[in-house]
This record gives C-alpha cells, sequence and structure tokens, in this order.
C-alpha cells in the first residue's frame, strides 16, 4: 500500500516532471524501511521518464591538491588540518593524458579540479590552457572546480570551453557554519548566479551526513531546487583522519537509499551524480539500488582525497542493471 507522500510524488514528480515541495522531501526522508524500495522504484520511474535510462560518467582529476586555505571541516585538503594529504601540482601534459585515459573508460565528462578558495591569475591561466588543450587532443566534455569566482573569470572560463561549473552548496544554508566559517554559503550561492550568467552549465550538490537533521537535509535539496542545476553530485561523508569531522558516523545504509529517492523526486529532470562515499554508505547492493532508484550519472575512479572503485568495476555493474553509457555526441 502506496504511503500518501509517494502517492502524491507519483501525481507531481512522475507525471507532471515537477519536483516535490521541501515537506513532502522530509517525509520521504523519513519513510518506514519498509516502504524505502516503493520510494526507490517510483524514483527510477520518474528518472527513465524525465531523464532516459542512458548514464552519465565522469572523471575527475585534481589540478592543485592539498594546502587549501579554507577550513571546511570534512576536508582533508584544508592546510589548517594535520592530514596525510600534502600539495602536489600538475601540469598541463599530465591533465591532457589524465583526459585520455578518462575518455577511454567510455566517459564523457572530464572535471579539473584545484583545492583553492578561489583562483589568482596565474591558476586562471593554467586553467584556460588546459581547457584548450584537451579539446584539442580529447573527445571529452571539460568542466571546471576551482572554488568561487568573480564574473571576469566565470566568462574567461566559457570563452575557454568549459561548459559546466562545479560549486557545491555543501549542506543546508542553516547547517553552513557549523561545516565552514572561513566564507559563507552565500558566497557559494553568488558564484553559482555568476556562472549561469555566463553561459555554463551549473553542477551543483553537496555531502549527505555531515551532523546535519532531516530537517536541514530536506533544507539543502529545497535549496538545489531553486537553484536549479544541471548536475548535482550526491556524496556521503567519509571521515577523513585529521580533519574537525574525522569521528562522525558514517550515514546508515536506509538513510542514504532514503536521500536518493527524496532528490529524485525533488529533482526529476537533473543529472544526479552518485560522488564519494558511496562505496562506504552503501556498499555494492546498494548502490545499485540507487541506479534503479533515481540515479542517473556516477564518477568512475578515484576521487579528490577518497579511494572509489576501479572504472571497469563500475562499467561492469552498468552492464549488470542493464543501463546502457551515454555517448558523447557533441556538436562542432
Amino acid at each position: 500500500m502506496a504511503s500518501e507522500v509517494l502517492k502524491r510524488a507519483r501525481e507531481t514528480a512522475l507525471d507532471r516532471g515537477e519536483g516535490i515541495g521541501e515537506a513532502d522531501v522530509l517525509e520521504v526522508l523519513t519513510l518506514p524501511e519498509d516502504d524505502i524500495p516503493e520510494a526507490l522504484a517510483l524514483a527510477h520511474e520518474v528518472r527513465l521518464k524525465w531523464c532516459g535510462d542512458m548514464v552519465e560518467v565522469e572523471g575527475i582529476i585534481s589540478l592543485k591538491t592539498g594546502g587549501c586555505p579554507e577550513d571546511c571541516h570534512f576536508c582533508s585538503q584544508s592546510g589548517r588540518f594535520e592530514t596525510p594529504v600534502r600539495a602536489v601540482q600538475l601540469d598541463i601534459a599530465e591533465l591532457v593524458e589524465a583526459a585520455k585515459n578518462t575518455a577511454k573508460t567510455g566517459a564523457t565528462e572530464f572535471c579539473i579540479v584545484a583545492a583553492v578558495k578561489g583562483p589568482d591569475e596565474r591558476l586562471m591561466r593554467q586553467v584556460e590552457e588546459a581547457i584548450r588543450a584537451i579539446h584539442a587532443e580529447v573527445d571529452i566534455e571539460v568542466s571546471v572546480s576551482i572554488g568561487i569566482l568573480d564574473r571576469e573569470q566565470a566568462f574567461r572560463l566559457k570563452k575557454a570551453g568549459a561548459h559546466r561549473y562545479n560549486h557545491n552548496l555543501e549542506t543546508a544554508k542553516s547547517n553552513f557554519e557549523n561545516v565552514v566559517t572561513t566564507h559563507s554559503w552565500q558566497s557559494r550561492r553568488d558564484t553559482l548566479d555568476l556562472v549561469r550568467e555566463a553561459g555554463m552549465e551549473i553542477c551543483s550538490g553537496g555531502i549527505i551526513g555531515m551532523g546535519e537533521s532531516l530537517e536541514q537535509r530536506a533544507e539543502f535539496i529545497a535549496e538545489l531546487q531553486r537553484i536549479d542545476p544541471e548536475e548535482v553530485p550526491l556524496n556521503f561523508f567519509d571521515p577523513r583522519p585529521g580533519t574537525p569531522f574525522a569521528d562522525y558516523p558514517v550515514i546508515e545504509t536506509p538513510d542514504a537509499l532514503r536521500a536518493i529517492a527524496a532528490l529524485r523526486l525533488a529533482l526529476p529532470k537533473q543529472i544526479i551524480r552518485y560522488a564519494g562515499g558511496r562505496e562506504l554508505a552503501l556498499g555494492p547492493e546498494g548502490t545499485e539500488a540507487g541506479l534503479l532508484g533515481g540515479i542517473n550519472a556516477l564518477i568512475a575512479g578515484n576521487y579528490l582525497t577518497t579511494l572509489g572503485r576501479p572504472a571497469e568495476q563500475d562499467l561492469d555493474m552498468l552492464g549488470k542493471v542493464q543501463l546502457p553509457l551515454k555517448v558523447l555526441n557533441r556538436v562542432v
């Protein structure tokens, strides 16, 4: 017997392609465990109807790892914490080679990331050069994630060929000061407005399980609805040694699955991408359940400072659940 919230979600998200509201998101996040399979099945129907059955695969690489001046409490790249991560920088040739290797896995997206508050002029020029060099040699879309931007920087990245910009909200606005103190939630929101103005697609999501209440989890999803990003990376908290959140517990699998269903029912037409922490929070069976419960993209291979699975395992998993891989078809 379908719960009332899932009946409403069927009419709103499946029939009309509209996201459910914050109150209904909270109800999905608190569904009895016996109702989770039904919620995931509905989320999968919504994804198939409004997004199709293709799965988009992305590879990411860090241009600059570690030494970040910010104090994001979950992140081992912060230079403020004693973590095992050490500062490393790559050159353009290494980025091009990484993009080639990513394309060989079948991925259609390659994201250049740098651990900075925002880019200085040297980093901007390096990223612009890298985007052009990758496009010259590899048939793959390039996205960028290099922190808080000003208007000129956003337009320069678009001109260089970046088609999507990642800047996560990370958590609900009401929880943000518990997670980061060296910059504001609003500064992130302002960057996303500039990205939209410059004509790049928005990639914005966050991390589930950083001490937020279920009400704040619903608030976070509602904030993403208002931004209306083209892509939402979904991370599950993975405790990193040396960070202030090192002793936080990992989210329970049922709560992770509820979050997947709620996110799809709130964002029926978006790319929702598995990112970090899925192996820890979900395991193999839960990961497959998410792919049949609303997820339609994933990062293959390793993440920035945490290990994922070999890309081949993810591709085998897509075959197992009979979901086809999206093929890049760029118009030039």
